[in-house]
């Protein structure tokens, strides 16, 4: 598989059906030979501003039509897309540019102060807004007819349980194999269309492009999630599949009252955790197909789904691996687990990242006999359906972002008033969980201080929405953090 060799998937697709719609952006629409034409346009301009092949370059944009033209116009040229969260701060933002040692940056222009700030503290950067990029005389772009499904697309990153983010790589055999997966679990129909408002900087809302050019189905992309525009664009744009996490789906399921999803809409793919069962409840009554996820940016999304005939009966499973991919429980002595025994998650497959960029021990650490070691915990029933009792122990889910609680103890005890802390999630109607923090201060300090002082430093949905003061964290033997008994303390308040 490691030489394996593909056309270039942009540019196959507006060979194979360039009259298809490929792209719905508010009242634009590209067919998929437009989108080539933009994205070859775009590589001329990118490379005209000194971007080569096998470069690794940044990019911080919103969902936008823009977005997606520059996304393939790096595909284009051969060029490894650091694809940058754009919640995050300056600060978490300049260390991963560092760390994957980005040789360009290319950002929205409202994200001017962010772009000061980098170059402050990153002086060997070129930057461009895409607005000053669109404005350059393209140069003839050096294009690559072929793509090695073994050469690098994306780098994600993704928090450690040990706090500095790693950058995941991406193969294009990951998001290949990532998309047949979800064609063969899903099937496929001439007539699909995918509703895309997560996020593109997450795998949720890539792999949707990379189905897109690879299936030959048009996406409706949305800049954020709208309940109303969602509703009105699957019904208008005769949307079959949208990916959602739960605070999306109840907000779907309230606004529709007593009025039902149109018959041609067929999927509603669920991540992000497990979903309550009123909310599933809900769905069966009004004939909304969800299909529960588990999945990461490791596994270039799902690799194990539930379909809707079993949302009930298997309550609370992520259901069954893609085709193509593999899951095992391991016990501690990295035994198999039995039926019904919890154990580690650990998964196989052509959609599971090669490793993580410029980290080879952390790559050794995960990766055992071709295994991937996911850190969550499970266990599979007799017939072989997955339930996640813990994701990646302490992980915390907010609204669809993960967030782990070692990165904002690492933040507080930054602070000189900070002698000790810890951070755990709590329930919260909203977004399903949000952080709080426990200090140990070593001097006076209040809780809108550290509040302040996190904003400053973490992305706002990591920033602990409550701060208890204590004598003392609880810790085990080996001074490992007990976050479970900080969680319990809340529970008895």
């Amino acid at each position: 598989m490691q030489n394996e060799t593909m056309p270039n998937f942009l540019k196959n697709r507006a060979f194979l059906t360039p009259e298809r719609t490929a792209v719905y952006f508010k009242e634009q629409t590209l067919t998929f030979k437009e989108l080539y034409y933009r994205s070859l346009k775009a590589a001329g301009q990118i490379q005209a501003f000194g971007i080569q092949q096998d470069q690794f370059v940044g990019v911080l944009l919103k969902n936008h039509l823009d977005t997606v033209v520059i996304l393939f116009s790096l595909q284009l040229l051969g060029v490894k897309a650091v694809i940058l969260n754009n919640r995050l701060t300056p600060a978490e933002l300049v260390w991963q540019l560092n760390d994957s040692k980005a040789a360009s940056l290319i950002l929205e222009d409202s994200f001017a102060e962010i772009e000061l700030e980098i170059h402050k503290q990153i002086t060997g950067l070129n930057t461009i807004t895409k607005e000053r990029l669109f404005q350059m005389e393209p140069a003839v772009p050096a294009i690559k007819d072929e793509i090695s499904l073994s050469g690098i697309c994306t780098i994600m990153y993704t928090s450690g349980t040990t706090g500095n983010p790693k950058g995941v790589l991406q193969t294009y055999g990951n998001h290949w194999w990532s998309s047949v997966g979800s064609a063969l679990n899903l099937g496929f129909m001439e007539s699909d269309s995918w509703l895309c408002s997560v996020p593109l900087f997450h795998i949720s809302g890539f792999s949707i492009l990379m189905r897109s050019v690879i299936y030959g189905m048009p996406i409706v992309l949305h800049e954020h999630f709208d309940v109303e525009q969602t509703i009105a664009d699957i019904a208008g744009k005769k949307v079959t599949i949208m990916s959602v996490v739960g605070t999306m789906l109840s907000r779907i399921v309230e606004k529709l009252e007593d009025r039902r999803l149109p018959e041609h809409f067929r999927c509603m793919l669920l991540g992000g955790g497990p979903a309550p069962l009123p909310l599933l409840q809900a769905c069966v009554e009004k004939d909304i197909p969800v299909f529960q996820t588990y999945g990461m940016t490791e596994s270039s999304s799902q690799i194990v789904t539930l379909s809707p005939e079993y949302s009930l009966t298997k309550l609370g499973s992520a259901g069954k691996p893609l085709f193509p991919a593999q899951l095992k429980i391991v016990r501690d002595n990295g035994l198999p687990a039995e039926a019904g025994e919890a154990g580690e998650i650990t998964v196989k497959g052509p959609n599971v990242t090669p490793g993580y960029l410029n980290r080879p021990e952390a790559t050794e650490e995960k990766f055992h006999d071709g295994w991937f070691s996911t850190g969550d915990i499970g266990y599979l029933d007799v017939e072989g359906f997955l339930y996640v009792l813990d994701r990646r122990s302490d992980l915390i889910i907010s609204g669809g972002e993960n967030i782990y609680p070692a990165e904002i103890e690492a933040t507080l005890l930054a602070h000189p008033a900070v002698a000790d802390a810890g951070v755990t999630g709590i329930d919260d109607p909203k977004w399903g969980q949000v952080p709080i923090a426990f200090i140990v201060k070593n001097n006076t300090v209040s809780a809108d201080e550290l509040q302040e002082f996190c904003r400053e430093r973490l992305a706002k949905y990591k920033v602990p929405k409550a701060f208890y003061f204590i004598e003392k964290l609880p810790r085990n033997a080996a001074k490992k953090l007990l976050r479970r008994q900080l969680r319990e303390r809340v529970a008895d308040k």
